[in-house]
């Protein structure tokens, strides 16, 4: 990868390659969990955190474990088994040390481990041929695009509750012309930066 500045790393993860709105992953939970802002905060922070523990976590296994001893054809299914076990791990600690955080966050931490953003990002700071620094700077700066696009959006379908929508195009259908909306708006942050 060619060296990027970590400012440029960082706003081209959030804005230009935003990865729900640009690449197209975790579109599950960016539609299912925006109802509300607070919902929204609390997915995106669960992301966030385990988002950066697994990149970490997966970066290491690539280094140290499947490339040395060439086993980099189950690089897929190593880091589907670390993000399930990284995701258990964080709900027992939770709700152990921290039991009120385990409820605020305890609906968001299994669907984390269905989000295919964490899964994404495993793989594509691999793909990229980024370093470990590089990894959790585009790590951490992809949880935010992620948590950013989940609470403009959540706003913008308040927001539509209170206003009248078609009949027709209640529900899935308005949500589904304002996330193309809200990705087209994101397209205007292309160019700005170079990406990685």
């Amino acid at each position: 990868m060619d060296p990027l500045s970590p400012l440029a790393l960082i706003i081209g993860a959030i804005f230009v390659n935003n990865v729900v709105l640009a690449q197209f992953l975790g579109i599950c939970p960016f539609l299912g969990v925006s109802k509300d802002v607070k919902s929204s905060l609390g997915m995106g922070g669960a992301v966030l955190f385990v988002m950066l523990l697994a990149t970490l976590v997966t970066y290491l296994i690539y280094t140290l474990l499947l490339q040395p001893f060439n086993l980099v054809y189950l690089q897929t299914i190593a880091y589907i088994l670390v993000i399930a076990g990284l995701v258990q791990m964080v709900e027992i600690v939770l709700k152990k040390i921290a039991p009120a955080l385990y409820q605020t966050l305890g609906v968001f931490l299994p669907l984390i481990t269905t989000n295919c953003a964490v899964l994404g990002v495993a793989i594509l700071v691999i793909q990229k041929e980024m370093n470990l620094l590089q990894s959790i700077i585009y790590a951490g700066s992809i949880a935010i695009g992620f948590t950013l696009a989940l609470v403009i959006f959540a706003g913008i379908r308040e927001q539509m509750d209170l206003t009248g929508v078609p009949k027709g195009m209640k529900g899935v259908p308005i949500a589904l012309v304002t996330a193309g909306i809200l990705a087209m708006a994101f397209m205007g942050f292309g160019g700005i930066v170079p990406t990685p």
